[in-house]
């Protein structure tokens, strides 16, 4: 059965070092269950070059976070109701994506036991809706199609309270709940646009998640 967590901010959490290094305080937590959602979508698309995604997408890393269990770490949105997705964030200037990846992991998470055991080979892009293009341009003052990115599969190998919606403290919390999934519940819950490009991570990872 899937449990779902919620976490309730009591205090902000101080910010780690960036090594791979202690746990996280915990949170409390609710169990509740949600329906599932089926949608019809879309192949990705991708970019077979690692070092040059397409032009007029922001880069990006994804983190397929896994459990022991072969779960994957899903959390909700805070500012899209009912919207479920995997970590993911901007990769900052010169910045080596794998380094991105650790570090997006854990300012959203809080994880830090964890390590990176797979990576797709390409860039897999996705596009923004019109309301969404125009709601970011304002919010990161440029105006990108969509966003390319480089997905990495992350093998978590702590317990389930280091988890920590805070983060690290250093970012503005992005997620309300969180549960450990399969792939198709991830997709059913995914918004639209990027459901091609779960699937296509699924795929790639499919090894690693039997």
């Amino acid at each position: 059965m899937m449990t779902l967590c919620r976490y309730i901010p009591l205090q902000r959490i101080p910010s780690p070092t960036v090594i791979l290094s202690p746990n996280n305080p915990s949170k409390l937590h609710k169990i509740t269950i949600l329906p599932l959602v089926h949608s019809r979508v879309s192949r990705a698309s991708f970019s077979s070059s690692m070092e040059n995604p397409p032009e007029g997408y922001r880069r990006n890393v994804g983190i397929c976070l896994i459990s022991p269990s072969k779960k994957i770490f899903a959390a909700s949105r805070l500012d899209i109701p009912d919207s479920w997705q995997m970590p993911q964030g901007g990769i900052d200037e010169s910045e080596d994506p794998r380094n991105a990846a650790i570090r997006e992991l854990r300012e959203e998470t809080g994880v830090t036991s964890a390590d990176i055991v797979a990576e797709v080979p390409y860039w897999l892009t996705y596009d923004f809706p019109p309301h969404v293009r125009e709601k970011l341009k304002k919010q990161w003052g440029s105006d990108w199609k969509g966003q390319a990115q480089k997905w990495f599969l992350v093998k978590f190998s702590g317990n389930d309270q280091e988890i920590n919606l805070l983060g690290d403290g250093t970012e503005k919390p992005e997620f309300g709940e969180w549960s450990w999934m399969s792939p198709q519940q991830i997709i059913d819950r995914a918004v639209d646009f990027k459901k091609p490009v779960y699937r296509e991570v699924f795929t790639n990872f499919s090894p690693h998640l039997q």
